[in-house]
């Protein structure tokens, strides 16, 4: 049987080195471990970043939002390989392909964001992504981590 993983805020704090106002993932709904994550980010008026991006018409910038599928696709990553991340421990944003944006994010927006495992090679993980706003999809792409060896970069 397939174990569904879900996390509160405080079992993200445990898997990803981000904190505010760069933590971007608010809840995993489900992770089903070298398969697929669903986690959400509630988009409010008061990021950091609305009040200079569009300020009469606030956007979730699109670089934020693949960041948030990017630390989505981290979580997925942490949990397949069993690795309870730590000081030393780091799975880098290495590639990103075919990013489409679709619909812009607004505040009050809730993101479903959405990752699937694609392949491992040589080290790099790729994963497919998508991120929804109700049944909408707002962004999709195929994005590649790697895991930080220690004392050196990425592998």
């Amino acid at each position: 049987m397939t174990q569904h993983i879900t996390l509160d805020i405080n079992g993200i704090l445990k898997q990803l080195p981000h904190r505010y106002p760069f933590l971007l993932v608010d809840r995993v709904l489900e992770c089903i471990k070298g398969v697929s994550i669903r986690a959400l980010k509630n988009v409010t008026y008061n990021e950091p970043f609305f009040p200079g991006h569009f300020p009469h018409r606030p956007v979730m910038p699109g670089v934020m939002i693949i960041e948030a599928l990017a630390q989505t696709a981290g979580i997925l990553a942490f949990v397949s390989a069993d690795v309870v991340p730590h000081d030393d421990t780091r799975f880098y944003f290495v590639g990103i392909d075919k990013a489409r944006f679709r619909r812009p994010v607004e505040p009050g927006d809730q993101l479903l964001l959405t990752a699937s495992f694609e392949r491992k090679m040589r080290g790099i993980w790729k994963f497919s992504v998508a991120a929804y706003v109700g049944e909408i999809e707002v962004v999709s792409a195929g994005l590649m981590v790697a895991p930080e060896t220690k004392g050196q970069g990425a592998e």
